[in-house]
């Protein structure tokens, strides 16, 4: 059978949720083998091994970490030339795009970007035009290099027992010309990855600039915040919770938006969600048309009471 190479990205020295949800995808096309970029890591290996690796390459060149995406696609591009790969999926974060595209240059492959589903033979599925159209889409041409969004797929666990292995890559100066001269790590919220987040709450201008709800509610149902562009012009809240055509693309299992009107440029970042509830006061608000439950009335007191029930049904 042949094998599927999957990128599997660490948070805070921990396999990330849409690494194991590659794992899930790439057990329909072939054997995944899990590429980790860093020093060997039993409990990382431990983790991909549980959703299906077979087995788990790490990488731990120096350059991977001190430049810019360069050396990452240059390494992954020597690991399948080594491989009889059937596709190379990874995750659809700014970095991931940019190391596909160039991956996709150095194999001489076609490229999907943004998928949400893919299937046994190939095809994938895609959300485009603002969410308005869904294109089923093939790779023609080389290794099918495919980069899937956060949350397209529920991680299914399936145990074995891999091979782990170091590999070693050579890096050329061509790649090294852009150097990461310093980093510093994201204030905690204690909040799961908006991107990753299988729950997200957002408000919108609606809240008026009070998102004292919007984050309560969000953290007793463990998931993220998020805000529409008018509430983050409006300096309620930081551009990094944008959602939207300008900002962030989520799709979790359940999405709630709270004061949100439903402007195609914010439904264009979150319409791919699993499950919609919106809370607004304007009962003709185009979010309605996309909510799977649709409440109408000040989010404020809606909120509370929901609040207030959850705390209730937990003790």
């Amino acid at each position: 059978m042949s094998e599927v190479l999957i990128v599997a990205e660490q948070v805070d020295s921990h396999v990330s949720k849409p690494a194991l949800e590659l794992l899930t995808l790439a057990r329909r096309l072939g054997e995944p083998v899990a590429v980790v970029f860093g020093e060997t890591d039993e409990t990382v290996a431990k983790t991909l091994a549980e959703y299906g690796a077979t087995r788990v390459l790490f990488v731990a060149d120096p350059a991977l970490t001190d430049y810019l995406v360069a050396p990452k696609a240059e390494a992954l591009a020597q690991i399948a030339g080594n491989v009889d790969a059937a596709a190379i999926l990874i995750s659809s974060s700014p970095e991931g795009k940019e190391i596909a595209g160039r991956l996709a240059v150095k194999l001489e492959s076609g490229l999907i970007t943004d998928a949400i589903d893919i299937v046994a033979d190939g095809t994938t599925t895609q959300s485009v035009f603002a969410g308005n159209w869904t294109v089923a889409a093939a790779v023609t041409h080389g290794v099918p290099v495919v980069t899937v969004k956060p949350n397209a797929v529920t991680p299914e666990a399936a145990p074995t027992e891999p091979a782990v292995e170091e590999v070693q890559v050579t890096i050329s100066d061509t790649a090294k010309t852009a150097r990461i001269v310093k980093s510093e790590p994201k204030q905690s919220s204690g909040r799961p990855e908006l991107t990753e987040a299988a729950v997200v709450v957002s408000g919108g201008r609606g809240t008026g600039g009070d998102f004292a709800a919007i984050e309560e509610l969000a953290d007793l149902l463990g998931g993220a915040v998020g805000a529409s562009r008018a509430a983050v012009d409006a300096g309620w809240y930081p551009y990094a919770y944008q959602i939207g055509q300008t900002g962030k693309t989520v799709s979790p299992q359940l999405y709630i938006a709270a004061g949100i009107s439903g402007a195609i440029q914010h439904r264009a970042g979150m319409q791919t969600s699993k499950a919609i509830v919106a809370v607004n006061k304007d009962a003709e608000a185009p979010i309605f048309a996309l909510a799977d439950l649709g409440v109408v009335g000040d989010l404020h007191k809606v909120l509370d009471g929901v609040i207030g029930e959850i705390k209730k049904r937990k003790g």
